[in-house]
C-alpha cells in the first residue's frame, strides 16, 4: 500500500492546529539510521487509509520528495469525537529491521463447522488480535484461524494457530491463551402454570 507525504517545515502547536484547519495531518518519521523527520499528509486521503485493515499491519511505501520509503504505522491519534486524525507515527524499516506487532485474527470457515451448521452453536471471539516478532518482511496483514472442524464445547488456542515462516507468537507470559470458544445453544425452558384446585391458575385458592 502506498501513500504520498510532504516534509514539514513547522512545528508545535500553533503550527499543527493552523496545519490541520488547511485539511492536512502532522506526522513524523523516526527509526533506521536517519534522524526523525516531520511530515504531512493530506487529512482525506489518511482517513480513508487508516479505515482499512491494511494500512494497520502491513509495510506500506511511502513516497516522500520522490524516494519512496518502507515504513511501518506505529500510532494513529483520533479527534475524541469528531472524524479527524490529529497527528501520526510512522517508523522506517529495512529487510533486517526486527518487529514487534500486534496483527489482526480472521476466522474462517465457522458457518460450515459441525459445531455451527449441525449443533446451532455460537462461536464467542476472545481475541481478535496478537501480538507477533518478526521481519519487517515476513510481517503478515493478519492470521487465519481456520473453525471449519469446530465441534460444539471446543476452545481454540494460540498454539493451534499456523504461524507463518518466521512469525513467532508474543504471549508475555501467559500460557496458550484462548482464541475463541464454542458455545452451545440455550434452550428454551417453559414453566407451566401451577393449577390449584379451586382451577386457580397462579396457585391461589379461588376467591368466591
Amino acid at each position: 500500500m502506498k501513500f504520498v507525504a510532504f516534509e514539514r517545515n513547522t512545528q508545535g502547536t500553533g503550527a499543527s492546529r493552523r496545519l490541520r484547519n488547511s485539511g492536512r495531518t502532522p506526522a513524523i518519521v523516526f527509526g533506521g539510521e536517519q534522524q526523525p523527520i516531520a511530515i504531512e499528509l493530506d487529512h482525506n486521503a489518511l482517513w480513508h487509509a487508516v479505515q482499512k485493515e491494511t494500512f494497520h499491519a502491513s509495510v506500506l511505501d511511502m513516497d516522500l520528495g520522490g524516494t519512496v520509503h518502507k515504513v511501518l504505522l506505529r500510532d494513529v491519534q483520533y479527534h475524541p469525537f469528531k472524524p479527524l486524525v490529529l497527528h501520526v507515527d510512522f517508523q522506517r524499516v529495512d529487510d533486517k529491521t526486527r518487529l514487534h506487532k500486534k496483527v489482526p485474527l480472521h476466522f474462517i470457515n465457522a458457518d460450515t463447522s459441525p459445531a455451527v451448521k449441525i449443533d446451532k452453536c455460537t462461536v464467542n471471539h476472545v481475541l481478535t488480535e496478537v501480538e507477533i516478532e518478526c521481519l519487517a518482511i515476513q510481517l503478515p496483514e493478519f492470521i487465519e484461524v481456520d473453525l471449519g472442524q469446530a465441534v460444539k464445547g471446543q476452545a481454540f488456542h494460540a498454539n493451534d494457530l499456523k504461524l507463518p515462516a518466521g512469525v513467532k507468537l508474543v504471549t508475555h507470559g501467559k500460557p496458550n491463551p484462548t482464541l475463541a470458544t464454542v458455545i452451545e445453544p440455550v434452550e428454551e425452558v417453559i414453566i407451566a402454570p401451577v393449577v390449584s384446585a379451586a382451577g386457580d391458575k397462579k396457585g391461589k385458592k379461588a376467591k368466591k
